[in-house]
């Protein structure tokens, strides 16, 4: 068995448009934490010096959102109510919906904004696949290449309403994206907007999210590397209580 990493890194080298901070406490200033902790908490007195090299265990501190890295949206990410009753957080969701088959479809050629459910359709034509209930979709825009720049941010294809209406209606629930968002960059729906005035252009992917249960993955990586079809994604959420997103280490299983 092949397992290839569709995941993009937690980085905070990288520009994003969210704080995101990522300290070190080495060895050796953990071991004197550690001291210093054992001392305040618990009134024991430990002497580091005893450890090997005076060091104990690095410790890791990161400050960001959920919605950083490769990362899934629970329908509570949505808005706080939905048609089809209390909207689930992350720690919520049915884990067998994140191990299951899934298929890739290409939308590397679109360019900014949003395709419809008639691109989806040809590209299921083109791949000669019918989805079962369950299966994962997958979007390969190809906007991985930016990652850790602005432009990821501004300069990616998304789905509009009836693209997603059509993957739920073939029983799809996970639909998952290399882009920022499933839907189109923030600053192709701000001008659509104002040239229209109509508010449907606005996080309509999202917002289907609202009257249809179903998650996204976000932020994907690799998945120009995959088969049109023929793999297993496995991407069960970080279980944090109440959160409407959870990160994920998404891996595709090939045989």
């Amino acid at each position: 068995m092949r397992v290839i990493d569709l995941s993009s890194p937690i980085d905070a080298r990288n520009w994003e448009p969210e704080p995101l901070s990522h300290t070190v406490l080495s060895p050796g200033e953990a071991a004197l934490h550690m001291s210093e902790e054992m001392l305040k908490h618990f009134g024991v007195r430990f002497d580091p010096a005893v450890l090997p090299d005076c060091e104990l265990l690095s410790i890791d501190t990161l400050t960001l959102t959920s919605h950083t890295g490769t990362h899934i949206d629970a329908p509570a990410h949505y808005g706080t109510r939905a048609s089809y009753g209390e909207p689930k957080t992350v720690e919520q969701l049915p884990l067998d919906w994140f191990h299951r088959p899934a298929f890739v479809l290409d939308l590397t050629d679109h360019g900014t904004g949003a395709v419809d459910a008639d691109v989806i359709k040809a590209e299921l034509d083109r791949i000669d696949y019918h989805p079962e209930p369950l299966d994962i979709a997958l979007l390969n825009t190809g906007a991985d290449a930016l990652a850790g720049t602005p432009a990821f941010f501004t300069d990616f294809t998304g789905l509009d309403a009836s693209a997603v209406d059509l993957l739920l209606d073939l029983g799809v629930r996970v639909i998952g994206t290399d882009a920022f968002s499933l839907d189109a960059p923030f600053l192709d729906m701000i001008k659509r907007y104002q040239a229209s005035g109509d508010a449907d252009v606005l996080w309509p992917a999202h917002f289907l999210g609202r009257d249809r249960e179903f998650c996204q993955i976000e932020r994907l990586a690799a998945l120009g590397s995959l088969p049109p079809h023929g793999f297993t994604l496995s991407c069960f959420p970080v279980k944090i209580h109440g959160a409407g997103a959870g990160w994920t280490r998404a891996v595709a299983l090939l045989d």
